[in-house]
């Protein structure tokens, strides 16, 4: 028998396709999956090959060290045949395994792993690719950005468009969206909050570790844990939807009763939106007032985060976003007004339902209050595509707004109405782009918009008073 076992090596070594379990020639047309994604706003977020399926995050949090420990295991989908591919991440990794493999892993840049992994991964196939790193979040930066936040008792991920690169491996674009399981390790005194629903927590020793789950698809920059000492709140809105609020002890006790009443809006607020847009896309809501000192809001999926200077519509906007940019994300970041506008016009909607003035009387008078700055950035910024340094631009929040106000007074109310209903509903859990709202509109509508949204979105210039614009004479003065 043995020459048949060296016939056999011989045959390996000559070949293709016969190197054993431990080996595979690769595909003709194997590639190296690009670093770059998808937006030309930021080239390096995201990557190309891979489609993200759900992610697996495990991180430990040392406070006094300022460290975070993790092992991240991503489903990825080959979407051609690989050689290597890349992931998103700034902590240094110490070991790479890809379907239980070792795998050879480099940093070609600070912000990309590229992982080689033993076989090559034919297009279609699922896979796993399992990363250890650790490392201090608050030392890295990436796009201009220190994006970690964090204190001696408290830390919060929250960030935008970059945040998951200082604790997870990811595609880091909206585009991507996956599910997540995050477990988080901290001291057991410590409470940890997250997205979705939390399953359990286990208690080890001094230590404890919690895990949340989010079903839906999310966006990576959505995605978040909060870690410190917080007061809680659980229970279910009037119609059924379950909530988890947390307001950090850390804020003075006066501080604290206060944003603790605004969070209890979001139980109000969630249920109304849901009359006015259709059923809440997620599991369940909630939300995270820190205290550290954070200018901004985000729309975190289903529990978003606050500030200590919390008020009633910034709730409104932040649970509005569970539609617009949670549910319903971009595509390209080039579109951020299909967020922040459509944010925005739900708090014109909610002030219009609750007593305050009607959405006509607000769009007359904001539009009235700002036509005479012709030249102001405000009418010049192209909403359209404003620029990777503007897309948190005050015109893409209010301008957006007003877009959407001119559309109901044009269209009218109802069917503005089922428009937006038909916008969450078809794209519930994808991405979408301004063309696709704006061909939707028309198919609605039943009426040809391209000069409205051209002289709303990309015109640069104010909008003529006319009923084409959704607007009227004698409203600019």
């Amino acid at each position: 028998m043995r020459w048949r076992s060296v016939l056999l090596v011989l045959m390996m070594l000559v070949v293709p396709g016969l190197a054993g379990a431990s080996a595979q020639a690769l595909p003709r047309e194997a590639v190296a999956g690009s670093v770059r994604g998808p937006d030309p706003y930021w080239p390096l977020d995201g990557n190309g090959g891979t489609d993200a399926l759900h992610y697996d995050v495990r991180v430990r949090y040392d406070f006094a060290k300022r460290e975070l420990r993790g092992r991240t295991v991503a489903t990825m989908r080959a979407k051609r045949d690989l050689a290597s591919f890349s992931l998103d991440l700034l902590l240094p990794a110490s070991r790479v395994r890809v379907d239980g493999r070792a795998a050879r892993f480099s940093r070609p840049r600070p912000h990309e792993l590229r992982v080689v992994p033993a076989r090559a991964i034919r297009a279609g196939t699922v896979f796993e690719v399992d990363v250890t790193y650790r490392g201090r979040p608050g030392a890295h930066r990436y796009a201009g950005e220190r994006s970690w936040l964090a204190n001696a008792g408290e830390v919060v991920t929250m960030n935008q468009p970059h945040m998951a690169p200082w604790w997870f491996p990811s595609n880091d674009h909206p585009s991507d969206k996956a599910r997540f399981d995050i477990r988080v390790n901290v001291p057991r005194g410590k409470t940890v909050v997250s997205n979705g629903t939390r399953l359990k927590r286990v208690v080890h020793g001094k230590r404890a570790t919690t895990h949340w789950r989010m079903s839906d698809p999310m966006a990576t920059y959505l995605a978040y844990f909060a870690a410190g000492s917080f007061v809680t709140e659980r229970g279910r809105t009037a119609q059924g939807i379950p909530y988890f609020y947390a307001v950090s002890r850390q804020l003075p006790s006066g501080t604290r009763a206060r944003a603790l009443r605004q969070l209890r809006r979001t139980g109000p607020v969630t249920d109304w939106l849901q009359k006015w847009l259709g059923d809440y896309p997620f599991t369940s809501t909630g939300g995270l007032v820190t205290a550290i000192d954070v200018d901004f809001a985000l729309e975190n999926q289903t529990r978003p985060t606050y500030g200590a200077w919390i008020y009633p519509g910034v709730v409104v906007h932040e649970v509005a976003h569970q539609w617009f940019g949670d549910s319903v994300s971009l595509r390209r970041w080039r579109d951020m007004w299909l967020n922040e506008g459509f944010a925005t016009f739900a708090e014109y909607a909610w002030e219009a339902a609750h007593g305050g003035l009607s959405v006509v009387d607000q769009l007359r008078d904001t539009y009235a209050g700002l036509c005479g700055f012709r030249r102001d950035r405000f009418w010049r910024l192209d909403l359209g595509d404003p620029g990777k340094d503007r897309i948190f631009d005050q015109a893409v929040y209010q301008r957006g707004a007003l877009t959407l106000a001119a559309l109901q007074n044009r269209i009218g109310a109802t069917t503005m109405r089922t428009l937006l209903r038909r916008w969450v509903a078809d794209h519930h859990d994808g991405n979408a782009t301004s063309a696709q709202f704006e061909a939707l509109a028309e198919t609605v509508s039943g009426q040809d918009l391209d000069g409205f949204f051209d002289a709303w979105l990309r015109a640069g210039t104010v909008p003529a008073p006319t009923a084409a614009n959704g607007l009227a004479p004698g409203w600019c003065g």
